[in-house]
């Protein structure tokens, strides 16, 4: 198994604010393939965190208050053994590096941090990794194996038809089940869209197969004939006929199930009565559009499809709301976002009125809102998102209520910002006014909430407005400021590197080095001999 495949997730722990920035800047850990998915200041939190997010690799100091480094590593591998720990420690806490690595521990690092040996220790933690990986994998290949397989033969059986008559052979087929009559159950996560790009793989396959397993223990306890997965966040039930008048029942008893057991939502959509193999497409794709009717609820539901019902008014009939995009426009010019927000209702049931398909209302809703963001952008009205962040989480978006609420409230809030934004000089006064306060509080741990709070301001409206000012970012400017003062105390003092660090800010002297350096192209002893050279 190539190493690109998984992405690790690391913990990092310490209780010095500083070394926990130092090591998430200095660590090229995108390029590792690794995520940070939490950091820690003691031990408690730690194991906390361990517990939320199950980490693969854990950096952390040896010694901290409460319960240190080792005796979280202990609490850890005795839930998980396979967790790899790098320990940070000083000279004087060698003792506890070595009682670390009788302990279980991978490896340990001293003090100061050599970022580009710590490096070396991780990548080579990660081909650990990846062999547990790999071993993990051979270990259940056989089994997942024989489940691809059966699986695979029903996903022909539903697509192909009568092409899938080699499954005869098995059990429930021959007792003549699906000849009694049957009816099929299509499950599928809600927004699975959304929570696949946020699990990484390893947590979604974790969340799959723990669905999985309540599915199957469910549809045994109910009589089912089979269930597996046919799609990703998909998967399908078969039931005798003799159920058919539980549906509803059925639905509402196993969506409860997995909430209980996942908290995650999900919807069904059941057939009706279908008898024999060959109709087990056909059911299918009537259970398929009974869960259609999702994309107009507000939640997950029960959904069932009747023979013999009328569809719905064909998505060509309902062409582009136009007047309605004209009245959006003339909102915006006049900043009038209530009825904005009640345009774009009107919007949801002009869609939903029609019947419209969901590809095409996406269509339609896409096109909606580039032309109203446009207009945003000719007013320079404030939008917090970009365009094709916003375009993408409308695509993530899996129900019209879901699309209409994004909208309204991304337009609705930049509407709401420009009516309650303050005049050009009284944001420039405030502006400058935290100007004044970095420039008395740059040498501290300085926080943009901190900023912010000092301000007034939210924390997203306070960065629109640093930024318009200033044209930088709060950070890029509190670190020009630091920088600036460094170059000032090199050029005209003789204050040692080391020293200079934290009277601008930095703990860490060799962090520090770093940034002067990428912002300068030189280091502090480089900038200084040049500046006396100038002299």
């Amino acid at each position: 198994m190539e190493g690109g495949e998984v992405k690790y997730r690391v913990i990092l722990v310490d209780d010095e604010p500083i070394i926990l920035r130092s090591l998430k800047v200095a660590i090229p850990w995108e390029e590792l393939n690794l995520e940070i998915v939490g950091e820690a200041r003691n031990g408690e939190e730690a194991l906390r965190l361990v517990r939320e997010h199950a980490p693969h690799m854990i950096i952390s100091d040896i010694r901290m208050p409460g319960l240190d480094g080792i005796s979280l590593m202990k609490e850890v591998m005795a839930e998980s053994a396979k967790r790899l720990f790098i320990f940070i420690s000083g000279y004087s806490e060698f003792e506890y590096a070595r009682e670390a690595l009788r302990e279980g521990a991978f490896d340990y690092l001293l003090k100061p941090i050599d970022h580009d040996e710590l490096i070396v220790m991780i990548q080579r933690a990660i081909k650990k990794l990846n062999k547990q990986e790999e071993n993990e994998h051979l270990l259940h290949s056989a089994q997942v194996l024989s489940e691809l397989a059966r699986e695979r033969m029903f996903a022909e059986l539903i697509e192909e038809g009568e092409s899938g008559s080699h499954l005869r052979h098995m059990q429930w087929l021959e007792s003549g089940k699906l000849q009694e009559g049957y009816f099929v159950a299509v499950v599928q996560l809600d927004h699975y869209l959304k929570l696949a790009d946020m699990w990484p793989p390893h947590e979604r396959r974790l969340w799959l197969f723990a669905i999985r397993n309540i599915l199957n223990e469910w549809s045994l306890s109910q009589g089912a004939l089979t269930v597996f997965p046919f799609h990703s966040g998909e998967w399908i039930i078969l039931f005798p006929g003799g159920l058919l008048t539980n549906r509803e029942q059925l639905g509402q008893d196993l969506i409860s199930q997995i909430k209980l057991h996942t908290k995650l939502p999900c919807s069904i959509g059941f057939s009706p009565l279908a008898a024999g193999i060959t109709q087990l497409g056909e059911a299918y794709q009537q259970a398929g559009k009974a869960l259609y009717q999702r994309f107009y609820r507000d939640s997950e539901g029960v959904f069932v499809e009747e023979l013999g019902r009328a569809g719905g008014q064909s998505a060509d009939t309902a062409k582009y709301p136009k007047h309605l995009e004209e009245q959006m426009l003339e909102c915006i010019r006049t900043l009038d976002d209530q009825r904005l927000m009640r345009l774009l209702e009107e919007t949801r049931d002009f869609i939903e009125g029609h019947a419209v398909a969901r590809e095409s209302a996406q269509r339609m809703l896409v096109e909606l809102t580039v032309v109203l963001y446009r207009e945003f952008e000719h007013m320079k009205l404030p939008l917090e998102w970009s365009l094709e962040g916003l375009l993408q989480e409308l695509h993530a978006s899996e129900t019209l209520p879901d699309i209409i609420d994004l909208l309204s409230r991304i337009f609705g809030e930049g509407i709401s910002a420009s009516k309650l934004s303050e005049p050009k000089e009284q944001i420039h006064r405030l502006i400058e006014k935290t100007r004044e306060y970095i420039a008395s509080h740059y040498h501290k741990d300085l926080s943009i909430e901190e900023a912010a709070e000092f301000a007034g301001l939210s924390i997203s409206h306070f960065c629109l407005l640093f930024k318009q000012e200033t044209g930088y970012t709060f950070l890029e400017y509190l670190t020009e400021c630091r920088i600036g003062k460094a170059k000032y105390i090199l050029k005209n003092s003789q204050v040692k590197v080391y020293q200079i660090a934290p009277l601008v800010g930095y703990q860490d002297p060799r962090y520090f080095t770093q940034v002067f350096k990428k912002m300068t192209g030189m280091t502090p002893s480089e900038y200084r001999e040049s500046s006396s050279r100038d002299e």
